[in-house]
């Protein structure tokens, strides 16, 4: 064969070969392609979106939202307002097996990887594969920092890309410490807990410096799914993945075998700490809280909830907690005193359900919804009633007997064989149950408001607040915002506007019955009563007081002259406005808060100066520094004197007198003191119930009424009602304090047969009677004020219309 020659096969063989070598080739260069436009559009990408990457100062300069917190003066926490619950930790205040947790439950490589861990990624990407599902996640710390931060937590890529690319940046930028650390600080873990701080207290009642291994792998679970993982929420599921995560723990060799051990059979307590929302405050003071948020807000705004401020009140804390229960217990005593009113409702029981728990506890449930229990007044269903005993269900297994002859006389008229139908108490009754010491007792919810304010005359530091029955009734605060007819307890502003015009309280003055005619009135006759209905045809001014004549408060004002002390009384912090130029101003026609109250009675209390109410001290930010102090005017100060020296002197003489011997001596005769001084306040139709009393030390102010006025019943008064209130206060407040005795008398002021005469007005030049026919003795008569009866026809229409001021109306309150 020719040399020439060749094979049918070759050619085909070199042209394969070759087809192979050119597609090779140019496989290679379209990937080579793809891969320079994937760099190219990358590199665009990275190009366009790094520098639209926030900065960091957020990380670097951490100012996390921690809400508004309110203390009392001894620093106990009674408010905290705002969204996210956080108590934020120094990184090595955070203790070491807490870290230990979060790393082997969230990201052990943290300290390994850059940012993102790819080895957990491709374990995460086999797992998923595996189980053909999404059932592990490879999002280490710092992509979860990224996300908390700055992104929304919707699924796209986009957001994946920024969450990517921060993610570096944060690793460029910051330490693992400080990456670590603002996670542990601001990650979501359920119940507006933000942090593992915060957490430990809501779900473990005590600080991150106190947790186990237990407790530090049951919170470090929570991240995963904070709604479903938290102890609160579902334990068993919590308790899951505690298991999972001291697992981890010990094949990462964080704890022992024997730690293990230990930490697997720790019983988890669940228990949320005072001061968060689950656990509540170790004090009631919601009413305080509230009013210093509003003062707050007022110069924050919206602010004020996530800059981490701290409200200082004046408030203590024990004085709080006696005055909250003073109250209650007012009201709860008014109550039970009251008829009896009937059941809060009725619901269904089928006969025998009794033996169905299931079905039980269901209508209980629904019972407990739509009456659920304010404070310790605990809704129940009855299951049985009769004269000797009432069963309640609180639930299937709670069944409580009310058998006492003291809880049964209160609801006897419901317990009858002839009760009407609203008031009868039978099976499926709803009604309230209150532990009353040793024994259960069936009690209405109570219909009645009560009010308590103390403050420290010397600077007007409020001490204690409590402005109704319970504060989820709502938010309208009784000290700050009632604005009702002080009765009786207004009149020794009246009695002391006289002493600075020559009356003493040895004038003489009559307590005969008192009548205006329609002709002077304008409207229609005006004919006042004293208490009781009972007159005498002469008192002194002392007498007059201790007693609380009307006749004799009346006639003072008459011989004074309304439009003096209507300009007199604003001496003292009352509204010109709210306290009319007419006679029934004598007898509390006007109108006032408590904390005016209290307010005007410091005045006696600390010789004669004007201190204005305050109820915060300083305000605190998130460092601790100090961003406002209150700058109070003190008792002493020259530029304060509200009325002469004398003439607190003397009131408080009077008013000592009033708490021994006259209509407040229940006060002094119960506490056992000599240094008290007060006066009771009653209105017309028992509408109003008030008891102010104080030592040089302290005020304090009661009321008791209907937020809507009407009466409190006969028989009810201000000794009766309200003094209650003030005297189981003042029993915690003034314990272990000394009796301060009265001082010496003021310059120009003299005690003459054991009366007291100003300089200016001494025997034989003071005036000796009012409203006593006793021509030439120089004695003011009925109708010398002049003028004073001009407009009390109109006041007269307005309280007989019971509209204005008598009333509880809401006004605006900005002290500070």
């Amino acid at each position: 064969m020719s040399s020439s020659s060749r094979s049918p096969n070759s050619k085909p063989e070199q042209s394969s070969g070759s087809w192979l070598a050119r597609l090779i080739i140019k496989t290679s260069v379209f990937f080579v392609g793809l891969g320079l436009c994937a760099a190219l559009l990358g590199s665009l990408a990275l190009a366009l979106a790094w520098p639209n990457l926030p900065d960091l100062s957020a990380m670097i300069d951490y100012r996390p939202r921690v809400p508004l917190r309110i203390y009392t003066a001894d620093k106990v926490l009674i408010g905290e307002f705002g969204e996210e619950r956080r108590n934020v930790l120094r990184f090595d205040e955070i203790p070491d097996v807490m870290k230990s947790a979060i790393l082997a439950a969230e990201d052990d490589r943290f300290y390994q990887h850059g940012g993102i861990d790819w080895m957990g990624v491709g374990r995460a990407a086999l797992a998923n594969m595996t189980q053909m599902s999404k059932t592990q996640g490879a999002s280490t710390i710092t992509m979860q920092v990224a996300r908390n931060f700055y992104l929304s937590s919707e699924k796209t890529y986009t957001r994946k890309f920024y969450e990517l690319l921060l993610t570096f940046k944060i690793e460029a930028t910051l330490s693992k410490d400080q990456i670590l650390d603002l996670y542990m600080n601001q990650i979501y873990l359920g119940h507006r807990a933000y942090g593992f701080a915060a957490a430990s207290r809501t779900y473990l009642g005590k600080p991150l410096g106190e947790i186990t291994t237990a407790e530090a792998a049951i919170l470090a679970g929570i991240p995963k799914a904070p709604s479903r993982f938290n102890p609160i929420a579902n334990f068993e599921r919590a308790k899951t993945r505690q298991g999972y995560v001291l697992g981890r723990m010990r094949n990462l060799g964080y704890i022992t075998d024997q730690e293990y051990q230990e930490a697997q059979a720790q019983e988890i307590v669940v228990k949320s700490a005072l001061g968060t929302p689950a656990g509540g405050y170790a004090i009631h003071g919601e009413y305080a809280a509230e009013l210093a948020r509003q003062l707050l807000y007022g110069v924050y705004q919206d602010n004020v909830y996530s800059r981490g401020f701290n409200i200082y009140t004046t408030i203590k804390s024990s004085d709080q907690e006696a005055a909250y229960l003073a109250v209650r217990n007012g009201i709860l005593d008014y109550t039970r005193r009251a008829p009896y009113t009937g059941p809060q409702g009725q619901v269904d029981l089928p006969a025998g359900i009794e033996n169905d728990h299931a079905q039980l506890d269901a209508i209980l449930d629904e019972m407990q919804d739509k009456y659920p229990d304010t404070g310790d007044l605990l809704t129940g269903v009855v299951l049985d009633a009769n004269p000797n005993q009432i069963r309640v269900a609180r639930t299937a297994q709670q069944i409580i007997d009310v058998n006492d002859k003291r809880a049964l006389k209160i609801v006897a008229r419901g317990l009858v064989n002839n009760a009407k139908a609203d008031v009868r108490i039978q099976r499926g009754s709803v009604i309230y149950l209150f532990r009353n010491g040793d024994y259960w007792e069936v009690i209405n919810m109570p219909a009645v408001q009560a009010a308590f304010v103390s403050v420290r005359p010397q600077d007007g530091a409020i001490q204690a607040m409590v402005g109704g029955f319970h504060f989820s009734d709502g938010k309208f605060n009784r000290v700050t915002q009632a604005w009702r007819q002080p009765g009786s307890a207004f009149k020794p502003f009246i009695y002391a506007s006289s002493l600075e015009r020559g009356l003493t309280p040895a004038t003489q003055i009559s307590d005969e019955p008192f009548v205006l005619t329609a002709a002077q009135t304008g409207s229609k006759p005006w004919t006042p009563k004293n208490y009781g209905r009972t007159y005498e045809p002469m008192l002194t001014m002392r007498q007059g007081l201790y007693k609380s004549k009307n006749m004799v408060s009346i006639r003072i004002m008459q011989a004074v002259g309304p439009k003096y002390v209507q300009e007199y009384v604003t001496r003292f912090g009352f509204d010109k406005a709210r306290q009319p130029a007419v006679l029934p101003l004598a007898l509390g026609a006007g109108s006032v808060t408590p904390l005016q109250m209290a307010g005007a009675y410091s005045v006696f209390a600390n010789g004669g100066y004007r201190t204005e109410p305050f109820l915060i001290d300083y305000v605190t930010d998130s460092t601790d520094k100090v961003i406002m102090r209150a700058k109070p005017i003190v008792a002493g100060d020259a530029a304060a004197r509200a009325i002469d020296a004398r003439t607190a002197y003397v009131m408080n003489d009077l008013l000592r007198g009033v708490a021994t011997s006259g209509t407040g001596a229940r006060a002094s005769r119960e506490l056992k003191r000599t240094d008290i001084g007060g006066k009771t306040g009653t209105t017309n139709d028992s509408q109003d119930a008030w008891f102010a009393g104080y030592t040089p030390d302290l005020v304090g102010i009661a009321w008791m009424g209907f937020d809507k006025p009407r009466s409190l019943g006969s028989g009810e008064t201000g000794g009766g009602a309200s003094m209650p209130i003030w005297i189981n206060y003042m029993r915690s407040a003034l314990k272990d304090k000394p009796i301060v005795p009265q001082g010496p008398l003021p310059s120009g002021l003299s005690r003459i047969n054991g009366d007291f005469y100003f300089d200016e007005f001494p025997p034989g030049q003071a005036i000796a009677r009012v409203g006593l026919p006793a021509p030439g003795d120089g004695s003011l008569q009925q109708g010398d004020g002049g003028g004073q009866n001009d407009g009390i026809g109109d006041l007269l229409r307005q309280l007989d219309s019971d509209s204005g001021s008598s009333g509880a109306e809401t006004q605006p309150f900005v002290p500070f």
